[in-house]
């Protein structure tokens, strides 16, 4: 079963019992309740919701991840359990004693991938994807060419124009991008910490102000699906960061990816990167499963 995404806009109080999530709004004539074990994501976006700590455990318990806005709508926090998997530091102990060369060829993995996508998205929109295709046949161990930066110029230019710079304060619709990448990392690192591995310690991101550099590693493969959303909703015309816009960024992860010639929707093809990711690190498998645009 598809677990669920709740976003509060406006002031209510959320509350727990009987695990259950108890949302109370001036507006509603009684409390409605979702039950805690349905869902995925829970985003806090209006300063007045009113939030109590055994629900933030609650959640926590439950590998929920949970976005805090801050006073200008955008996502500014998350809330990450720091136990979510039963076997968590057998996990963490094959990830940490993972070899330089397997996680080079890992991030190598991850790079072709996105690139391809980026290449399959380029084609849907009738754009010139061929540009791409000399870029994701030759990347090297760790991308030591660095395909993936000549790719995303490429690419940014093909699709949003010559203008368009892909900055994350950049203009428009950097923020769309923005508010899709935030609601994707969340979902990444829900299915990372799912698995039992560490997001500390990242393939290739290294910023040490960075808490969830593993999550921005794995959700490379998984970005261009956030670009399509903001494409469709940009064709027709400009389109601001309003309540409609977010839910359907935020709707990313239940959209179709195809992996090994199945569909998945989005949320359940991450939990099977994130399952293949730790058999890699064990040995047990030799390539990562990641999403693929088209079949």
């Amino acid at each position: 079963m598809l677990k669920q995404t709740l976003f509060f806009s406006k002031p209510c109080k959320l509350s727990l019992r009987l695990k259950q999530l108890v949302i109370e709004r001036e507006d509603f004539p009684q409390p409605v309740t979702r039950p805690i074990e349905d869902l995925s994501v829970v985003i806090i976006e209006n300063q007045q919701v009113i939030v109590t700590i055994p629900l933030l455990n609650e959640l926590a318990n439950n590998n929920v991840a949970v976005i805090f806005c801050d006073s200008h709508f955008m996502p500014s926090m998350q809330l990450v359990p720091l136990e979510a998997n039963a076997t968590q530091q057998e996990s963490y102990k094959f990830q940490l004693n993972a070899s330089v060369p397997l996680i080079k060829r890992i991030w190598k993995e991850v790079i072709e991938t996105k690139i391809k996508n980026q290449a399959l998205l380029l084609e849907h929109f009738s754009k010139n994807a061929s540009l791409l295709k000399p870029l994701y046949n030759n990347v090297k161990s760790g991308d030591s060419d660095n395909m993936e930066g000549s790719a995303a110029r490429l690419y940014w230019r093909e699709l949003f124009g010559a203008n368009f710079r892909r900055d994350r304060y950049g203009d428009y619709p950097n923020e769309l991008l923005n508010y899709g990448y935030t609601v994707l990392r969340a979902a990444t690192a829900r299915a990372l910490i799912g698995s039992g591995l560490n997001l500390s310690f990242g393939i290739f991101h290294r910023n040490r102000y960075n808490p969830f550099p593993l999550a921005d590693d794995i959700m490379e493969a998984y970005r261009p699906f956030v670009d399509d959303i903001v494409v469709q909703m940009i064709q027709i015309d400009r389109q601001t960061l309003s309540a409609e816009t977010k839910s359907k960024l935020i709707n990313v992860i239940y959209r179709d990816v195809w992996m090994n010639n199945h569909k998945h929707p989005l949320q359940v093809a991450l939990t099977l990167t994130a399952a293949s990711l730790l058999r890699v690190f064990k040995g047990e498998d030799k390539n990562v499963l990641l999403p693929s645009y088209s079949p």
